[in-house]
C-alpha cells in the first residue's frame, strides 16, 4: 500500500490540535451564565422548585444557585443555546445559618431535593481558569521552543549545540589528535618547499623549547596561497597528522550568519576552545570570505557584520590578549583581497606559496594517484607526466579516475596508455560529439582554419611544439589543436607575439583560402585581444608606452591609473601590435601554401593527424637546432631511467629485468594530447 511517509509534524499538529480544543471546550464550561440577585428573589426560586444544586461559600459570603434545566427560560428568559449547561444565580447572604434553616424549610415542603453543599475556597473559578490558561500557554510556548530547537539543527536539548540559542557557538570540527585524520606528509606529492615550511610549523609544536631556549618565538599563523587544487587542505590536514595535537577545521563561510554579531562571537567562541587545547592548530579554509579587504570609502559601507567578524580575528590572532600555543593556518587562492591587517607579520607571519607541480612533481603525484588502479605493464608515468603540464593535483587525481572509467566502458581488464591520452582530451576538449552533423563545406572550412595554426606554430620559433590537431568537435568547439608548452618561469616578447601570431592562424588561412572569414576563431580573437593589452597596459612592451605597467591591485578602485588620451594610446598600440602578427600570420600561409593544404586535405580524410604527419609534410621544424635534439635526447635518457624506478616502486616491472631496461619510451610528442588550454595556464 501507499502509504504516506510519517513526519513529525504530524505530531506537532496533533499536540497543538488537542490544546486548543481542551481550551475551547474547558472555556465552554466555564463560559456558563452567572447572574446576580438579592436574596428575597433566590428564596422566591426556591420555593418554585428552581433550585436543583446549591452551594455556600462562607469565606465569601455568597451562595451559588444552579438551574434546573427545564426552568432556565424562566429564570434567565433565555435558552440553553445562550446561558450554557450549568448556569447559576449567585446572591449575597449575611448568615449561612439563616440559608441553612431556609433550606430545612424547603426540603421539609419538598420545594427543594437537590444538594446542599459548603465550599471554603476563596475564588475556585478564578483559579481553575487561571491554571488552564497557564497550562495551555505553556504548551504552546513548550512546542514552540522544541521547534526552534529542530531546525535549529537539533542536539544536546533545548541549550545544546544545534539549538538557535547556541547559534554563536563555533562550528568548527574538532579532531582531538591531528593522527585521526590518517594523513601525514606521505600522502601529499610533490610540493617540496612547502612540506619544507610546514615541517618546520609541526617541528614548533612537538619540541617549542628547542626554539624559545634561544629567545625566538613561535610563529601564530601562515597562510597557504595557490591555485585551486593544489593541495593547499590536504597539507594542513598533513601538519595536524605530523604533529599529533587537537585540530580545529572550520570555513571561512561558517562565521556568516543572518544573525547581527554571530560572526564575531563564533570567532571568540573558536580561540577560546582552542586555549584550553593548547598547543593546537586552527585551520580556517576559504578565508577569503570573511578576510577580504575593508573599504577605505566609509560613504560607500561594505558588509558591517563581515567587518566585525574580520575585527574580532584580528584581534584574537594579536590582540591585546595573548593565544600562547595556537597555530592558525589559513588557505585561499585570492590572497590578494585579503585585508592588509590580516596579512602582515605577527598575525600570518608565513605566507607558503602552494604552486602548480612542475614536470617531477606531477611524475609523484601521479605514482599517489594510480596505486589503486590496474594498470598496463607497458605504460610510462613519466610520459603521463609531460604531457599534462599546468594541471593541478586535483586535475591528475581526475584524468587517474577519467582514465579507469573510460577502461571499464571499453571492457579492459587494464587501464592502458591510450586510456590515459583519451582522459587528458575528454577533461580538456570535452567529450567527443561524432555524431554532430556538418555539411563538406564546413568540415573544409574547419580543417582549412585548424591547419593554419599547425602550420604558423610549426614555422614559428617560440610557439608551442604541437601535439596533434583534430576537426573531432568536442564540447563547444568544432575543432581543435594541442600543443605541448614549455614550461617557462619568464616569458620573452618575441614568444609571446609568436603565440599571437599562432592564434591568428585560423583566421589568416580562412581569409587567403576560403575568401571569407566565420565566427569560428572567436575564442582565439578573444585570447589575441587579452594578451596583447597584458604586453601594453602591464608589461610594457609597446613602442609608445614602453616600460610602463598599469597594473592597478587596488579592489574599491573606480579611477582608472591612466588618462583618456594613454587609454587610446593603448588601444592604437594593441590594434597594431594585433594586426601586424595577422599579417606575418598571412605571410607565412601564402609562402607554405601548398603544405597547408595538404596538411588540410590529411585532416579532411583522417580527422586527427598527429606531430609527425606534420614533419612528414614540412620538415623538421627549422627551429630545432643540434643542442635542442642533444637536450631532448638527455630529457629522454633522464625520463627512461625515473620511469623504470617508478615502474618498480609501483610493482609493474621486475627488479632485474633486461627487457625493461630496453624499454624504450615513447616520444612525448607522439600519440599525446594536450590543448591550448595548457599554455594558457602557462
Amino acid at each position: 500500500m501507499n502509504m504516506p511517509r510519517f513526519n513529525m509534524n504530524w505530531i506537532y499538529g496533533l499536540v497543538i490540535l488537542s490544546l486548543i480544543v481542551l481550551y475551547i471546550s474547558t472555556g465552554n464550561e466555564k463560559s456558563s451564565v452567572r447572574t446576580e440577585t438579592s436574596y428575597s428573589d433566590f428564596k422566591v426560586m426556591v420555593m418554585k422548585g428552581y433550585a436543583e444544586k446549591i452551594v455556600v461559600n462562607k469565606n465569601t459570603g455568597t451562595l451559588q444557585m444552579y438551574v434546573k434545566g427545564e426552568h432556565i427560560r424562566d429564570v434567565f428568559h433565555q435558552g440553553v443555546d445562550k446561558t450554557g449547561k450549568n448556569p447559576s444565580v449567585t446572591v449575597a447572604i449575611g448568615s449561612a445559618d439563616q440559608v441553612e434553616q431556609f433550606i430545612n424549610k424547603a426540603r421539609e415542603e419538598q420545594k427543594f431535593t437537590g444538594k446542599y453543599a459548603y465550599d471554603n475556597t476563596k475564588d475556585n473559578d478564578f483559579f481553575g481558569s487561571l491554571l488552564m490558561n497557564i497550562l495551555f500557554f505553556g504548551g504552546i510556548i513548550f512546542v514552540w521552543m522544541f521547534l526552534m530547537r529542530r531546525m535549529g539543527g537539533g542536539g544536546g536539548g533545548m541549550m545544546g549545540p544545534g539549538s538557535i540559542f547556541n547559534v554563536g557557538k563555533s562550528k568548527a570540527q574538532m579532531y582531538e589528535k591531528g593522527g585521526e585524520l590518517g594523513i601525514t606528509f606521505k600522502d601529499v606529492a610533490g610540493q617540496a618547499g612547502a612540506k619544507q615550511e610546514m615541517q618546520e610549523i609541526v617541528d614548533f609544536l612537538k619540541n617549542p623549547q628547542k626554539y624559545t631556549e634561544l629567545g625566538g618565538k613561535i610563529p601564530k599563523g601562515a597562510l597557504l596561497v595557490g591555485p585551486p587544487g593544489t593541495g593547499k587542505t590536504l597539507l594542513a590536514k598533513a601538519v595536524a597528522g605530523e604533529a599529533g595535537v587537537p585540530f580545529f577545521s572550520m570555513s571561512g563561510s561558517d562565521f556568516v550568519e543572518m544573525f547581527v554579531g554571530v560572526g564575531a562571537s563564533r570567532v571568540r567562541d573558536l580561540f577560546e576552545k582552542a586555549k584550553t587545547k593548547a598547543p593546537c592548530i586552527i585551520f580556517i579554509d576559504e578565508i577569503d570570505a570573511v578576510g577580504r579587504a575593508r573599504s577605505k570609502n566609509p560613504a560607500m559601507g561594505g558588509n558591517d557584520e563581515r567587518e566585525n567578524t574580520l575585527n574580532a580575528l584580528l584581534t584574537e590572532m594579536d590582540g591585546f590578549g595573548t593565544n600562547s600555543g595556537i597555530i592558525t593556518l589559513a588557505a585561499t587562492n585570492r590572497a590578494d583581497m585579503l585585508d592588509s591587517a590580516l596579512m602582515r607579520a605577527g598575525r600570518f607571519d608565513r605566507q607558503i606559496h602552494v604552486d602548480l607541480p612542475d614536470l617531477t612533481e606531477r611524475r609523484e603525484i601521479f605514482v599517489v594517484h594510480l596505486k589503486p588502479l590496474k594498470l598496463d605493464e607497458s605504460l610510462d608515468i613519466d610520459f603521463l607526466a609531460r604531457q599534462t603540464p599546468g594541471f593541478s593535483g586535483a586535475d591528475i587525481a581526475n584524468v587517474c579516475n577519467e582514465a579507469a572509467l573510460i577502461a571499464a566502458r571499453h571492457n579492459s581488464e587494464k587501464v592502458g596508455k591510450q586510456d590515459f591520452l583519451d582522459a587528458v582530451d575528454r577533461i580538456i576538449g570535452g567529450l567527443e560529439k561524432k555524431t554532430k552533423v556538418m555539411t563538406e563545406a564546413e568540415k573544409k572550412s574547419i580543417a582549412i582554419h585548424e591547419a593554419g595554426h599547425a602550420t604558423i606554430s610549426w614555422f614559428t620559433e617560440f610557439a608551442n611544439p604541437l601535439v596533434k590537431v583534430s576537426i573531432v568537435p568536442r564540447g563547444r568547439a568544432l575543432g581543435a589543436a594541442w600543443y605541448l608548452p614549455e614550461e617557462r618561469v619568464l616569458q620573452t616578447k618575441e614568444a609571446m607575439l609568436d603565440e599571437m601570431c599562432s592564434l591568428l592562424g585560423g583566421r589568416a588561412a580562412e581569409e587567403l583560402f576560403i575568401g571569407h572569414i566565420s565566427t569560428g576563431a572567436m575564442n582565439d580573437l578573444e585570447r589575441t585581444t587579452k594578451q596583447a593589452y597584458g604586453m601594453v597596459a602591464y608589461a610594457g612592451m609597446s613602442d609608445k608606452l614602453p616600460n610602463l605597467c598599469y597594473y592597478n591591485q587596488q579592489e574599491y578602485s573606480f579611477q582608472k591609473p591612466y588618462s583618456e588620451t594613454t587609454a587610446k594610446l593603448m588601444d592604437e598600440e594593441v590594434l597594431k601590435m594585433v594586426n601586424e602578427q595577422y599579417a606575418r600570420a598571412k605571410q607565412i600561409l601564402s609562402e607554405h601554401k601548398e603544405g597547408h593544404a595538404q596538411l588540410a586535405q590529411l585532416l579532411v580524410d583522417r580527422e586527427v593527424i598527429f606531430a609527425d604527419d606534420v614533419e612528414k609534410i614540412f620538415g623538421k621544424r627549422p627551429w630545432q637546432s643540434r643542442a635542442d635534439e642533444l637536450l631532448e635526447a638527455q630529457m629522454r635518457a633522464d625520463a627512461e631511467r625515473m620511469a623504470e624506478e617508478r615502474a618498480k616502486e609501483l610493482g609493474l616491472l621486475p627488479e632485474n629485468t633486461e627487457a625493461s631496461k630496453n624499454q624504450e619510451t615513447p616520444e612525448g610528442t607522439e600519440d599525446s594530447a594536450e590543448s591550448e588550454k595548457s599554455g594558457k595556464d602557462q
